[in-house]
């Protein structure tokens, strides 16, 4: 065996509440690496409902990487959300017409960017993560969590809104880990290395 077939919908037999999330995906701006997975208390198909506010007309773009953790109810808040905030009010009085139409001449709605998750990160039960922000290779989002803030690679955070608790490991072993990027090794290495990936002994990678 070489590992289970990331292109299958439901990697576990009978189990049909996790699925390796990219074969569920329809919207193309969601966009999802290999081995990634999104488990629910319901249904799979939940998940493109938690990316709120997710409009074609925005064009901005939920990005996540290879052997993520999601959890059920972890949602995704895009840049559709955003109101002025640099303004007397903030009041979307454009979108309802009638008279209204004018309001937004020469003005344009914050965009804060894509929303990038990065490789073997773990995003906790009903977390929420904001426009525009980036969470680094092997972060931890505790459940529960709002993330308004770029994560650093193998951070641990949580809270609302979310703080860094701690870093995963030493500097030196972060660095180590960023740049043999195990995740983007063919899936026959990696399945010879499951045992040490599950460890510690970070030499026996190398």
């Amino acid at each position: 065996m070489i590992g289970p077939d990331k292109n299958r919908k439901f990697p576990i037999d009978n189990y049909e509440k996790l699925c390796f999330l990219k074969n569920i995906i329809k919207n193309p701006n969601i966009i999802v690496g290999d081995y990634t997975y999104y488990d629910d208390f319901e249904n799979v198909e939940n998940f493109e409902k938690n990316v709120k506010y997710h409009f074609d007309f925005t064009g901005d773009r939920l990005i996540i990487g290879k052997f993520c953790m999601i959890a059920s109810d972890v949602k995704f808040i895009m840049n559709g959300a955003n109101h002025l905030t640099n303004a007397i009010s903030a009041y979307p009085f454009s979108i309802f017409g009638n008279g209204w139409e004018k309001a937004m001449e020469g003005k344009d709605f914050p965009v804060k960017g894509d929303i990038n998750i990065g490789n073997d990160v773990w995003i906790g039960y009903n977390a929420t993560i904001m426009s525009g922000v980036t969470i680094g290779d092997g972060a931890i989002i505790a459940t529960n969590s709002t993330v308004v803030k770029d994560v650093e690679p193998y951070s641990i955070v949580g809270g609302n809104p979310a703080k860094e608790i701690k870093k995963r490991f030493s500097e030196e072993t972060i660095n180590k880990l960023l740049k043999i990027q195990w995740w983007n090794w063919e899936i026959e290495k990696i399945t010879k290395n499951v045992h040490h990936l599950t460890g510690l002994d970070l030499d026996k990678l190398i």
